[in-house]
């Protein structure tokens, strides 16, 4: 059975995933480096900054009362509360990449949000990114300077959690070397690039040659 194309053919929706400490956001930067043709779309957190992050490159920093006025607008294509804070991707992410002539839009998002996108949005495409095994991503979250001992254990213990909604996704990727599933990743966003229904028009203006 054929499946019907989406009402923007040309925009590719790609939702990347994963337990925190899993290598998502470098998987997404690299990515980014290569496809200048996809907007990143910058979410909004209550969340406080780290001390590398950039407010509006990284996430847009706002307070729960400013981020609670969005919900009731309607603004958000997701939102969700995940270790006590909210976090949101405002619809206009993508009417912005439309507008910029962008080829496609990365969410990076957790698997709520995930949910919420490809109910808005079916044809939007689901990458899982999970960790090598349960003692790899518990010593890539104690590496890290940023988060106390007490978020790196909340967010540990919920990992388990987070990779039992794997079956909702598209595609999975292990992340046991970064540059393999680097080349695994691009090789969904080329695949998808092909999708029949995307280059149709291609193909029906070349019948009437």
């Amino acid at each position: 059975m054929s499946v019907a194309a989406p009402t923007d053919p040309d925009l590719i929706l790609l939702i990347v995933s994963s337990p925190s400490g899993a290598g998502k956001t470098t998987l997404t930067r690299r990515l980014l480096q290569e496809f200048s043709e996809f907007r990143f779309s910058v979410s909004h957190t209550t969340r406080q900054p780290r001390a590398n992050e950039v407010d509006g490159q990284d996430y847009h920093f706002i307070d729960e009362k400013s981020f609670r006025q969005i919900i009731d607008e309607n603004g958000f294509a997701e939102w969700a509360e995940v270790h006590g804070n909210l976090y949101g991707t405002s619809i206009t992410e993508i009417d912005l990449a439309r507008a910029a002539g962008k080829s496609g839009v990365l969410f990076d998002v957790d698997y709520q949000g995930a949910r919420q996108i490809k109910e808005k949005f079916p044809h939007a495409i689901g990458v899982f990114i999970l960790p090598p095994s349960m003692e790899e991503l518990r010593r890539r979250l104690d590496g890290r300077g940023s988060d106390d001992a007490d978020s790196r254990r909340l967010r540990f213990d919920r990992a388990r959690e987070e990779i039992g909604h794997y079956p909702f996704f598209d595609y999975m990727i292990v992340n046991d070397e970064l540059q393999r599933a680097l080349t695994e990743l691009r090789g969904i966003v080329l695949a998808e690039g092909c999708r029949q229904w995307r280059i149709a028009a291609k193909a029906e203006s070349l019948l009437q040659q």
